[in-house]
């Protein structure tokens, strides 16, 4: 599995999301929005809404283990285990839509918040250019770990089944696990689901930062990682944030807005510099690309030692 996974992880980087293919084809991870539309609408009513969101949680993962353990037994099974998996994975798209933002910011602060916007939740119409910096980084750091630590994972762990499982709960969970009225029952499997497939992966990131920043071995670094990670409001979205802020000697959170309404998060790595910019956003994808490079050149040992 490791040689398949080398493969895919090289095939992602060099091609990214190839615009040509997903301009005639439905990309996957629409496909799975669909599916999960389809039963938000079919069981997503009251009174039995948990039980419901329960249920539409089994039936996405039976039908994606499913589909994965049909394509992988068909002929040239390897083929599909190693397009699928780079089509899941999403390094160099994730580097791209984060370098626009700096790109964006370099041209004017409405170009930035509009590149921005595309990567994040929160309100943009009144973020400065520190603030926008700092949503690009977060986004950079905890995507890195939903987008290409975690779907590495879950492919050396269970081939194509585990990953195409894998994205069908964090698809699910990003649109369906909110604490909102509609969602709060319904999407409580998917948010929790999601919280345990991406509680490894989380820390890997946060370790893999931590060894090519050179702090692997520094007791009270990781201190302070675990201790700002705990800050966070999500179980794992925190570890990958907590571990670049201080490579980066940048604070990262802090006070935002969503739908209109200011919220007081703490900073992350508080004594880091808040003055930031688009330099601060190339160094944090220079980390995520040393990151990407010590996962493959891992992996591929793991595939020649095998």
């Amino acid at each position: 599995m490791s040689g398949l996974l080398a493969l895919a992880l090289a095939l992602d980087a060099a091609l990214g999301e190839p615009r040509w293919l997903w301009n005639r084809a439905p990309h996957p991870a629409v496909v799975m929005g669909r599916a999960v539309g389809a039963l938000d609408q079919r069981l997503n009513h009251p009174p039995t809404q948990r039980r419901a969101g329960v249920l539409a949680v089994a039936i996405l993962v039976i039908g994606a283990g499913a589909l994965g353990m049909a394509l992988a037994a068909l002929p040239l099974g390897w083929v599909f285990e190693i397009i699928g998996a780079a089509i899941l994975l999403a390094h160099r798209s994730l580097i791209e839509h984060v370098r626009a933002v700096a790109d964006g910011l370099r041209t004017g602060l409405a170009e930035g918040r509009s590149a921005v916007a595309m990567i994040v939740g929160r309100d943009v119409t009144a973020m400065d250019a520190p603030a926008v910096t700092r949503a690009a980084i977060e986004s950079a750091a905890e995507n890195f770990s939903d987008g290409v630590m975690a779907p590495a994972f879950w492919f050396f762990v269970g081939g194509l089944p585990g990953i195409l499982i894998y994205k069908i709960v964090n698809t699910a969970d990003s649109m369906i696990g909110y604490r909102t009225e509609r969602y709060r029952d319904f999407g409580w499997a998917a948010a929790r689901l999601d919280d345990v497939m991406n509680w490894v992966p989380a820390r890997l990131t946060a370790l893999a930062i931590m060894v090519v920043s050179g702090r692997a071995l520094d007791r009270a670094a990781w201190g302070r990682v675990m201790a700002e990670a705990r800050l966070h409001r999500s179980p794992n979205a925190g570890w990958p944030e907590a571990a670049i802020a201080p490579v980066l000697d940048v604070a990262l959170a802090g006070p935002r807005s969503y739908d209109g309404r200011m919220e007081d998060f703490p900073f992350v790595h508080p004594a880091g510099r808040r003055d930031i910019g688009p330099s601060d956003i190339d160094a944090a994808c220079n980390v995520l690309w040393r990151v990407w490079a010590g996962l493959f050149g891992a992996v591929a040992i793991g595939a020649l030692m095998m």
